[in-house]
Parts: structure tokens; C-alpha cells; sequence
């Protein structure tokens, strides 16, 4: 049978949630899944339409990063994923939940693709073994074992101590205070031994061109930039990927802050500057 509108419609949200942990990129999410709309428009016997479309999306996403894998190359800094803001964000409905936030997407992309879908596959949409099999076109024991190498990268580098929603934003409010304050040593005292900035401002935004490592370098470089910012500021507190963070307009240019707590302690802060990351940041309701 063929896919109709309806059924369609029910499975984008998930579709598109696939695509965009793939790519971490909310524009090739929704080329993704409308090009899946298509092919599944002219397609007949299908007899299962999920997992039919599971396939193509996961297939065009592999494509997809495939292609993209030189263009990352040549960009200028480091390539972070582009955010939603899930709190105000209606056009892209996502369940919210740690593989979607922001730094496990930077640990997603230490995966080839082929990983990368075997993983979110089976982890996060809990597919069997041989529905990814099928999907990614290798034997369901090849899949196991890409899934267990790919489960222990990611169990390296995720966070090693939970904080729970209040404590975060508790958190959060201490860092940006200290940020305001102007007090490095005030701010080193909430950064873990290992912290580490990202910042991604793409081939137009100046932003450190090399991770900034440590807490002396972070706190130095993150109060030298909040005394670069001019009175008429304004600060937004956002939730981007499920977790908050906070928006600084100026006048020209807009920077999502997108800190990661481990335990009592900052492991990592993300800053995205990049225009193109950010445009469709700029006309999104407020938060209710």
C-alpha cells in the first residue's frame, strides 16, 4: 500500500528527531525528511510505513554526512550542532532527552555514519538488531558489535555525575553571575579541572579558532568577553536541546551560551555565533 499524508504526518516528529541527531543540523533534518515525503509519495507496497520510512531517512542521513564530511573539514573553527529551542521552538517538535542535547551531539560526531545510525538505531528508538541490520545493510551480528564499540565511546565521554533540572538551573544562575561580576577567580571556582570552551562562529563571527582548555584559559577568556559587550545587551534565558542556556542579543550578532554541569561543576561551555546556526533563533516566540 502506499504511504498517505496522515501516516506520514504521525511518524515526522520522530523522523525528523532521527535525522537531526544524525546530522545535527536542523536545515538537513528537514530537507530529510521532505525528501523522504516524496519518495514515499510515489512509493506503493509498502507494507510497513515506519519502519519504510525509518530506512530512507536513516539511509539519506548517512548520505548526507557523508557529503558533508569535507565541507566540515574546510570550516573555519570548530563545527558545533545547530540548536533548537525547545522551549519556543513550535515548527520542530522533538522528544527531549540526553541524546539530543548539545554535547551529546559533538560526541555523536566522534562516530562514523554508519556508527552513528546503529547507535541512535538502537539506543534511542530501540530498534532489534535485525530491523537495524536491514536499515544500515549489515548482518545483525556486525550491527551488535558496532553498537557495543559505539555504547563504550559515548559511555567515555558523557558526563560522570547527573544534576537534576533544578540544581542545573541553580547552576546556572551562578555562572552567570560570576560571568557579570568581571571575577575570573569567581568563575574558575565553578569550572571542573577538565573544562573545555567551544566556540563556532563559522567563516563570519571572530570566535576562538581552537577549543580553550582548563579553567584559568575559560574563566580569563569568558570574563574578557562579557567586558567586550556593550550596556545594551540583553540576555534570554532559552532551553536549547532540553537543557538551559541562554541567548546574548546585541545590536548585530546573537550567541547561544550552552554550559554542561558535571555534578557542581562546569565540564563544558558551548558559544554559537555562526549566522546560519542562529537565524532561525531570531523570529521564535517568546518562552510561556
Amino acid at each position: 500500500m502506499a504511504i498517505d499524508v496522515d501516516a506520514f504526518e504521525r511518524e515526522r516528529p520522530r523522523l525528523f528527531g532521527l535525522a537531526y541527531r544524525m546530522t545535527g543540523s536542523v536545515a538537513d533534518a528537514d530537507d530529510i525528511v521532505q525528501e523522504a515525503w516524496l519518495r514515499a509519495a510515489t512509493a506503493t507496497d509498502v507494507e510497513r510505513p515506519a519502519a519504510w520510512l525509518t530506512t530512507v531517512v536513516t539511509r539519506l542521513s548517512i548520505d548526507r554526512l557523508r557529503s558533508a564530511a569535507r565541507r566540515r573539514e574546510q570550516y573555519v573553527g570548530p563545527w558545533l550542532p545547530e540548536p533548537i529551542l525547545t522551549d519556543r521552538d513550535p515548527a520542530h517538535i522533538v522528544e527531549a532527552d540526553e541524546s539530543l542535547t548539545l554535547s551529546f551531539l559533538h560526541v555523536l560526531d566522534r562516530l562514523e555514519p554508519v556508527e552513528r545510525a546503529v547507535f541512535l538505531l538502537r539506543e534511542v528508538f530501540g530498534a532489534g538488531y535485525d530491523e537495524v541490520a536491514e536499515v544500515v545493510g549489515r548482518t545483525p551480528e556486525t550491527c551488535r558489535q558496532i553498537a557495543h564499540r559505539s555504547r563504550e565511546r559515548v559511555r567515555s565521554e558523557r558526563p560522570r555525575f547527573e544534576v537534576d533540572p533544578e540544581q542545573r538551573q541553580a547552576l546556572l544562575d551562578s555562572f552567570l553571575l560570576a560571568v557579570l561580576s568581571g571575577e575570573p577567580d569567581r568563575l574558575r571556582e565553578l569550572l571542573a579541572e577538565d573544562v573545555v570552551l567551544v566556540s563556532d562562529g563559522g567563516p563570519t563571527r571572530h570566535a576562538a579558532r581552537r577549543p580553550v582548555v582548563g579553567p584559568h584559559r575559560v574563566s580569563r577568556f569568558v570574563v574578557n568577553l562579557a567586558g567586550r559587550l556593550s550596556t545594551a545587551v540583553e540576555i534570554v534565558p532559552v532551553t536549547a536541546n532540553g537543557t538551559p542556556g541562554f541567548l546574548i542579543r546585541l545590536a548585530d550578532e546573537t550567541m547561544l551560551v550552552a554550559p554542561e554541569f558535571d555534578g557542581a561543576l562546569l565540564r563544558r561551555i558551548e558559544l554559537i555565533s555562526a549566522p546560519d546556526k542562529l537565524a532561525s533563533l531570531e523570529s521564535l516566540p517568546e518562552s510561556g
